[in-house]
């Protein structure tokens, strides 16, 4: 995952390569509790969570609300950062980096998920976690088994990566 170009390289067996369009924090890249921003380093997805939901379907505190995201609902709590359709929970990997203390991805609810259509994508704009489009994220959830590793970098993905992307 580049955070300077803010797009995912989803890897597969045999060379397969997906690349989504994202948008990560606003406030930049960054590791410590309340800063806003993404945690950079080696991951692994802990929990998958939301398989069966219904795209545009509200979480919060990990759990469907009953709610559907539409302007109506939004317009009804403008304050809501909406976490919709599925949920990809990321713990760091890297000891003092992203893995204990102040800087623990897991304990800051770094997720990859679901936003409403609405929010542009391949700008930075989240409050730390990794937004993506339903569709997108319905693909890579369902590409993606538990456990899988998740490198998040300021850098630029690798030429090679984007051109198996074709």
């Amino acid at each position: 995952m580049s955070l300077a170009e803010q797009r995912l390289a989803w890897l597969g067996e045999s060379g397969r390569c997906r690349l989504y369009a994202i948008s990560t924090a606003l406030n930049g890249p960054g590791e410590v509790q309340g800063s806003g921003c993404t945690p950079r380093g080696l991951h692994r997805v802990r929990l998958k969570i939301g398989a069966d939901a219904a795209p545009g379907c509200v979480f919060r505190a990990r759990r469907p609300t009953g709610e559907r995201y539409s302007p109506a609902l939004a317009a009804q709590y403008p304050e809501r950062d909406w976490i919709l359709t599925r949920i990809l929970w990321l713990t760091g990997l890297e000891p003092g980096r992203n893995r204990g203390g102040q800087c623990d991805t897991l304990r800051r609810f770094i997720y990859i998920h679901g936003c409403p259509e609405t929010e542009p994508m391949g700008v930075p704009r989240s409050h730390g976690c990794i937004r993506m489009h339903d569709a997108d994220l319905i693909e890579l959830f369902d590409l993606t088994p538990p456990g899988a590793l998740v490198r998040i970098s300021s850098e630029p993905l690798p030429a090679a990566v984007t051109q198996a992307a074709g």
